[in-house]
Order: structure tokens, then sequence, then C-alpha cells
């Protein structure tokens, strides 16, 4: 099962990127899969916040977690590696992506509900309350049970296609076989303490070695979702994820130092 879920996954995404409206180029997703009685989630009300969701409030037969990663085009990443505000073709890819989760996790539901299983949807963004900035339901995080990648410096997932792209997940009462992680760090500054790039490359001072300021990094967000009003809402940045070593790739695992890590 867990072929036939990567293989749906994979080929809606193929078939989504030759329709005339889309813009935006993806590379092929990773998909990976979590125990919804994993005792992580439980953690995950001390490590984001104490009204994190667990699976079962969406499902109380809940019985797997389904997240995977659709890595963005070298093409729309490295439209934003310069200057302080997002370029057009990473808000338009934050934008067409969302809509992409929107639609394939729909797509999904419908084929397992073509089996007898339910599924729950869960929106690819906007889920956060807006005091704290905190979301009750993290994919990143979700996405980090079911061993997708690691977080870095920067906040973000590394998975081994990097950290430029959009997580997602979706719940089901399907059982299928949890993926294996593992206890190797992806980030070069965890790992062998090389590397801060991310941290230099914060726009608006929000991103330290020691410290995330989630108002000034929105701040930043809300100022870029203004220069690309047309578009709709791109409450994006980007820029702690461009540019580095981990943008493509685990730079772990590929043996790379942040001296010879070419982006």
């Amino acid at each position: 099962m867990q072929e036939k879920i990567r293989t749906l996954i994979r080929e809606y995404i193929q078939e989504y990127s030759t329709r005339k409206e889309i813009k935006t180029k993806w590379g092929e997703p990773i998909v990976n899969f979590a125990d919804a009685n994993d005792q992580m989630f439980r953690k995950l009300k001390e490590v984001v916040s104490s009204t994190h969701a667990l699976p079962q409030d969406f499902l109380t037969d809940a019985q797997t977690v389904i997240a995977y990663f659709i890595p963005f085009s070298r093409d729309v990443v490295n439209s934003n590696r310069a200057g302080r505000y997002s370029s057009k073709q990473w808000a338009r890819a934050y934008i067409e992506t969302n809509e992409l989760i929107s639609n394939l996790n729909n797509y999904i539901k419908k084929k397992l509900a073509a089996l007898n299983y339910q599924s729950s949807l869960i929106p690819a963004t906007h889920n956060f309350d807006e005091d704290s900035l905190i979301s009750d339901w993290s994919h990143r995080h979700v996405a980090y049970i079911s061993g997708l990648g690691k977080f870095g410096l920067n906040n973000m997932l590394i998975t081994d296609k990097g950290c430029c792209g959009r997580v997602a997940s979706i719940v089901t009462n399907l059982k299928i076989e949890a993926t294996a992680r593992n206890n190797q760090e992806y980030c070069l500054y965890k790992s062998k303490g090389l590397c801060q790039k991310c941290v230099d490359n914060c726009v608006n001072d929000a991103l330290k070695i020691n410290s995330f300021d989630r108002h000034k990094c929105y701040e930043i967000l809300l100022e870029n979702d203004k220069l690309h009003s047309d578009l709709g809402l791109t409450d994006v940045c980007g820029k702690c994820s461009v540019n580095l070593p981990c943008s493509f790739i685990n730079p772990v695992e590929k043996c790379y130092s942040y001296q010879e890590s070419i982006v």
C-alpha cells in the first residue's frame, strides 16, 4: 500500500503540473507514513503547543498519517535568492502549491473512500492562531514524525530533497506500515557546527542561532503579501531556505561540507 500511495501522489503531481493555468514546476515528491498512535504525536503538545491536535481529533479511528514533501524546481528557488522581498515566482509557487495540495488531498480522500476508508482533510496553511502564530496542526512536525526529514537551524524541515518546497499531511483510518526514522541530523550546523547561512539570509532579523522571533518573521511575510497582492494571499518570504547547502539536498548525507557545498 505504501508504494500505491506514493505512485498515486507522484502521478497526480505530474499531471497537475501540465495544466495550462499552472506556471510552477515541482520535483518528484517524497512520501512517508506515520503510525497515528505514535507517542511522538502527544509530545507535540509540549514541543509545539498544548493545543496541538492528535490524529484522533480528526478521525477517532485514525491509523495512519500520510506526510509528503513537494520540492520546488530550481528555477523557483533560484528566483528568490536576491533582494529583501520574495520573488514573484516564489510567491506564485506558494499559491499554486497550496492549491495543488488541497486538490491532491481531495483526490486521495476519494481514492481511499472507494476502498471504504475514511480520511480527514487539513489545510496546507493558515490554520494557526493569529496571536501566537502557532498552528494546532504542524505539517512539518508531523512530517518529522513520519521520518520525512529533520529540522534545520532555519526551523524548516530538511528532507533528502532539501527544504525548499511545501509539506502536507492527511489522516486516514487505513493502516499503512510506518516509515522508519533515523537519528542523523540533516542540518550542517546541528551536525557539525558548520554553516549558519540561513541566519545570515534572514532579512528581518527574526532568526538567530539560539532564538526565533516569529512575530518579526510574520512582519516580512505581510510585507510580501502586500507586494504580491495581485496573486492572492502570499504571506511568504523564503530567504532562510534559498541559497543554502540544504536548499536542494540533505547536505550531511551527501557528505558535503559547508565550504564545498554549491547551491
